[in-house]
């Protein structure tokens, strides 16, 4: 018998897929036949199989599960009018024939009416779609008149009720249905908590069967439910969705910088966001890399999904494997329970492979095949499990001069560099530098609990002439450093690395000079009234030992004193 999939919520609503004598998968494979197109689906999230006299759905192990009118399903027979839901597509089986191309009609007329009902807020089109509505149940429960009574509490519901109902109506929602002298009424509840009762009332002396008609109207009521929760969790979506946006607005990347270079990292950072291809983050040590990883998480459709960083060059090759696959109880000496690794942890989420360059080759040839195939397997396992996650990976080597030495494999390189971003070192951008200390500075002021109002001008001038080896994480450092050991409100020259003072040519004329030699002056006298004790010449000073060492560094009064 001919059969087909309809859907009737998400984003392929009203898409027709025949069912013949094959296979038809789900999920958000390119090569699915149904593809799904939200992140709460699976990969290959189940599959549609013709079985003796119709078919059956199988699901494919998905993290969100497969459920059948509501009810989450391993495997499952399809009847005429099941509703199949993966992630937020909502499919209706169908079998050919005339009865059942009513009843589809009606079903999804029902389906549409009831979302409509419970979103519009305007009265005068809130009564044209339930006097639809009515009119549509009478035709499904043949009855003398019917009633449908919204709302978010139980009180809500009972205020909307016919005063001749309200009993059967509070029954309904307590009990789950109710049957009166002439009517039946059966509740709506959505997650746990009532959303609405329907009610039908037939004329007395009738020989109506109540039973069977309540039956008919709890049928009715399975669809309102599914058209109600589809409806919140759109509404649930809807509002995450607002939060989500704001939060990325207000996102802290902790990518700072005016040069065009960043401007432009940030604008294909943007673009790469919301897509699944990978990305492969070149750049040296230090120059913020897994920051770059982080923004295309957190800025894209994975950030309620978790963000797994895995720094390649930290394990040995054996704890690697096990870090990335997981292993099974007694796969290897230690192993005294099963453990998931980092690759099925992660879920929908992002796997930020750091320091890939530092990976072993055998174990190179391992994580080819998991991108090629999307799947693996625990070690010492055998059960094939979905990589479902989004693969970033980063390294500070030339993965290029690495293929050709032999250190790396080149298909694993293509398979990764897909879309490379290189982070440029912060002496390419000069311009970023005193930004950037700035940046530090506000946030380790707040973290060290000292107010610190700004850098002065020649700690300005001495970090923007360093060339900065290190790059953004060695400027951070340095001004962490000048925060904690520094005494006033401005960062001063001395409060900085030794190295970084020592790059910068001193000045021979200008303002900044004479308070130099004002201050070495004043150091010199001092050290000579307080014979050359450091700790008296520091205190009389007013100052920290600590201080006054830094003062005779940077003063090059060393040999001096």
């Amino acid at each position: 018998m001919e059969a087909e999939l309809i859907a009737v919520a998400g984003s392929l609503s009203g898409m027709r897929f025949p069912l013949g004598g094959h296979d038809v998968r789900a999920g958000r494979s390119p090569d699915a036949e149904v593809r799904l197109q939200d992140s709460a689906a699976a990969w290959d999230h189940c599959v549609v199989r013709p079985a003796a006299g119709g078919h059956c759905v199988i699901d494919q192990q998905s993290e969100s599960g497969t459920f059948v009118n509501g009810r989450r399903i391993a495997e499952c027979r399809l009847e005429p009018g099941d509703r199949i839901s993966a992630g937020e597509t909502v499919l209706l089986y169908r079998q050919a024939g005339a009865e059942a191309s009513r009843g589809l009609l009606q079903a999804c007329s029902l389906l549409f009416l009831f979302r409509a009902l419970a979103t519009t807020e305007n009265e005068g089109y809130r009564d044209t779609i339930e006097a639809q509505l009515i009119e549509l149940l009478s035709e499904m429960v043949p009855c003398a008149g019917c009633a449908v009574m919204l709302g978010r509490t139980a009180e809500d519901i009972r205020a909307t009720a016919p005063a001749n109902l309200k009993g059967l109506v509070m029954e309904a929602l307590s009990e789950g249905s109710a049957i009166g002298a002439h009517a039946v009424a059966v509740g709506l509840w959505v997650r746990g908590t009532p959303a609405g009762v329907l009610a039908a009332w037939f004329p007395p002396g009738d020989s109506t069967d109540l039973q069977a008609q309540r039956d008919a109207l709890g049928a009715v009521a399975t669809l309102a439910v599914t058209a109600l929760e589809s409806e919140r969790d759109l509404d649930r979506l809807r509002s995450e969705n607002r939060l989500l946006r704001e939060r990325v607005e207000a996102v802290e990347t902790g990518i700072a910088g005016e040069s065009i270079a960043i401007h432009k990292l940030l604008g294909k950072i943007m673009r790469l966001a919301p897509l699944d291809t990978g990305v492969l983050i070149l750049g040296e040590s230090g120059c913020g890399k897994e920051l770059v990883a982080r923004a295309l998480h957190r800025l894209g459709p994975r950030v309620t999904h978790p963000f797994v960083a895995i720094n390649c060059a930290a394990l040995t090759e054996t704890l690697l494997e096990s870090e990335l696959f997981g292993h099974e109880k007694g796969s290897f000496t230690g192993a005294v329970a099963q453990m998931k690794g980092k690759l099925e942890a992660a879920g929908a989420g992002t796997i930020f492979l750091d320091e890939i360059g530092e990976m072993a080759l055998s174990l190179q040839a391992k994580l080819l095949r998991v991108l090629q195939q999307r799947e693996f397997e625990r070690v010492g396992g055998t059960r094939t499990i979905r990589l479902e996650a989004r693969i970033v990976a980063a390294t500070n080597r030339d993965l290029e001069a690495e293929v050709r030495r032999g250190g790396f494999r080149e298909d694993l390189y293509h398979r990764l560099n897909v879309v490379a971003l290189r982070v440029p070192p912060l002496r390419e951008r000069p311009g970023d530098i005193i930004p950037l200390a700035r940046y530090f500075l506000e946030r380790s002021a707040v973290r060290c609990g000292r107010k610190v109002t700004g850098l002065s001008p020649d700690a300005e001038r001495c970090l923007g002439l360093y060339h900065w080896p290190g790059n953004v994480r060695e400027l951070e450092n340095a001004i962490e450093r000048a925060v904690v050991l520094g005494e006033t409100d401005l960062i001063q020259t001395e409060d900085l690395p030794e190295a970084v003072v020592e790059s910068a040519p001193q000045t021979t004329e200008g303002l900044q000079t004479s308070v130099s030699e004002a201050k070495r002056q004043l150091i010199m006298s001092t050290w000579r009234e307080c014979e050359a004790d450091h700790n008296r010449t520091a205190a009389r000073l007013n100052i920290h030992p600590n201080s006054l060492r830094r003062l005779i560094r940077v003063l090059g009064l060393r040999e001096m004193l």
